[in-house]
C-alpha cells in the first residue's frame, strides 16, 4: 500500500492543529529555570524554560509583557503561565506565555493567572465592554468597609472636590469567605434598585491573602454584568486584582478612585474663568474689527453724500434709454424698408396691375373665375371684370382649340362692300 507523502508546511500545520485541539495545552502552568533571555526592541521577550533534563522555548509578547512585575533574568526559577503551539515556519513547539512570576509565589497566585486567563478569553477584560464613567455623577455608591480608613478618604475626597455628588456608603465585609459574596450582592442590588450612577468599590492594602475577595470570579462577574460603570479601588499602586481588570476604570488607591470619580470644582471653577477669559478677548476683538468697518463704512461717499449714487444711476438710465432708443429706430427703419420692398413685390403681381393694361377676368354666375371655355356654355352670363368697371353679358358660342396667337384674330372680320 502506497504511503501518503506530506509537504512540510502540511506536517507543521498538523502538529499545530493537534497540540491546540488538547485542552491541556491552551492553559498550562509551567515551572523552570530561564535561559537564553532576550528582550528585542519590539517589547517581546524570548527564552527558554529548562529543568535538569530537558527545555522547551517561550515567547512573551510586549502586550502581556507589560503585566510584569520584575524584570526575567537567566537563571531565574519562574511560574509561566500559557498556551502551547507550534511556530509553522520552524515547526518548534513553543509555550506562548501570558504571565511570568517568581517561583514560590504559591497557589494563589497561580490560581490567580488562572482565573485572569480564563476570563480574559471570554472577554470580561476587553476595553469594547467598559462603560465611560459619568463626568457629574449625582450620586455615588461606594460598595467597602465602613470600618475602614479608605471609606474616610474617600468620603472626605470627594466632598471636597465636588460636594454636589451624594455618596451612599454600601456597608460589605471585604476580607474573608463571606467576603466576595457580600460585594457580589451589594453590586446588583444597587444596579437593581438604581441607587447610583457610579460605583466605587475595593479597600485599602494588603497581602494577597487580604485582598483575594477582589480576586474572586463571582466578584469579576458581579462587576463585568453592572449596567452602571465600576471603578475598582483595591489596595496600593502595586496591588493589582481580578476586579481592576473587570471594573470600567481603575483606580490605583482608594483616594485615587475619589479623585477619578468626580471632577475638581476649583480646576472646573479656573477652566471657567479661562474660557471667560477667552470669550470676553474674542468679543472684544470683534467689536474691534465691527468697530473699524463702521468706520470704513461711514468714511464712504456713498453714505456720506447718498443723492450723488441716485444721480449717477439716472444718468446710467439716461444713457440706456438713448441706446434703447436708437435701437429701436434702426430696428424701425429697417421693418419699413423690408414692408416697402414687398409692398412693391405685391403690387407688381396685382391682378388689378394686369386688368389696366387692358385685360378682364370672367366670372360665372358663382363668382368663380372662368378659367377654360370648357365650363361654358352658350346663353350662360358671364361677369367681365375690367379696371374701371364690370360688365354682364351672355355667352352666345364657345370655341374650344388652342389660344389665339394674336390678339388681332380675336377682332371680328369686317364685312367687304
Amino acid at each position: 500500500m502506497e504511503k501518503e507523502v506530506f509537504t512540510v508546511s502540511r506536517l507543521n500545520a498538523m502538529l499545530k492543529a493537534c497540540i491546540e485541539a488538547e485542552p491541556v495545552f491552551s492553559n498550562i502552568c509551567v515551572t523552570g529555570e530561564i535561559s537564553n533571555y532576550k528582550l528585542y526592541p519590539s517589547g517581546h521577550h524570548y527564552f527558554s524554560l529548562k529543568d535538569a533534563e530537558s527545555a522547551v522555548s517561550c515567547v512573551l509578547f510586549k502586550g502581556s509583557a507589560r503585566l510584569l512585575r520584575f524584570r526575567p533574568e537567566n537563571g531565574m526559577q519562574v511560574l509561566a503561565v500559557g498556551r502551547v503551539s507550534v511556530y509553522p515556519r520552524d515547526g518548534k513547539v513553543q509555550l506562548y506565555v501570558n504571565a511570568l512570576m517568581p517561583s514560590g509565589a504559591g497557589d494563589l497566585q497561580a490560581a490567580f493567572e488562572q482565573l485572569k486567563a480564563k476570563l480574559d478569553a471570554e472577554g470580561l477584560f476587553s476595553r469594547e465592554h467598559k462603560k465611560p464613567l459619568p463626568p457629574f455623577p449625582k450620586k455615588i455608591a461606594v460598595i467597602t468597609s465602613p470600618a475602614g480608613a479608605a471609606v474616610r478618604d474617600m468620603i472626605r475626597i470627594l466632598g471636597a472636590r465636588w460636594p454636589a455628588s451624594e455618596v451612599l456608603v454600601v456597608p460589605v465585609r471585604v476580607q474573608g469567605t463571606e467576603a466576595p459574596g457580600e460585594i457580589s450582592a451589594a453590586i446588583r442590588y444597587v444596579n437593581t434598585h438604581r441607587l447610583a450612577d457610579l460605583i466605587i468599590t475595593g479597600r485599602g492594602g494588603g497581602s494577597i491573602e487580604d485582598l483575594w475577595a477582589f480576586n474572586e470570579e463571582q466578584v469579576a462577574r458581579a462587576i463585568f454584568s453592572s449596567s452602571i460603570p465600576v471603578i475598582s479601588a483595591v489596595g496600593h499602586e502595586p496591588d493589582v486584582t481580578i476586579a481592576d481588570y473587570a471594573a470600567d476604570a481603575r483606580a490605583s488607591t482608594p483616594s485615587n478612585a475619589a479623585e477619578i470619580a468626580v471632577p475638581d470644582r476649583a480646576e472646573l471653577f479656573s477652566l471657567v474663568e479661562g474660557y471667560r477669559v477667552r470669550a470676553d478677548s474674542a468679543m472684544d476683538k470683534t467689536l474691534d474689527r465691527c468697530e473699524a468697518r463702521l468706520k470704513a463704512l461711514t468714511s464712504r461717499r456713498v453714505l456720506s453724500e447718498p443723492g450723488e449714487a441716485v444721480n449717477l444711476r439716472r444718468m446710467d438710465l439716461d444713457l440706456m434709454r438713448e441706446r434703447l432708443l436708437g435701437i429701436c429706430r434702426n430696428i424701425l427703419s429697417r421693418k419699413r424698408h423690408r414692408f416697402g420692398t414687398l409692398a412693391a413685390s405685391l403690387d407688381a403681381l396685382s391682378p388689378l396691375k394686369v386688368l389696366s393694361r387692358g385685360y378682364t377676368a370672367a366670372f360665372d354666375g358663382d363668382n368663380h373665375v372662368v378659367k377654360s371655355v370648357s365650363v361654358l356654355e352658350a346663353g350662360q352670363d358671364l361677369r367681365l371684370l375690367f379696371a374701371d368697371g364690370s360688365a354682364v353679358c351672355t355667352v352666345d358660342s364657345v370655341k374650344p382649340g388652342q389660344a389665339e396667337r394674336s390678339v388681332g384674330s380675336l377682332l371680328p372680320e369686317r364685312k367687304t362692300e
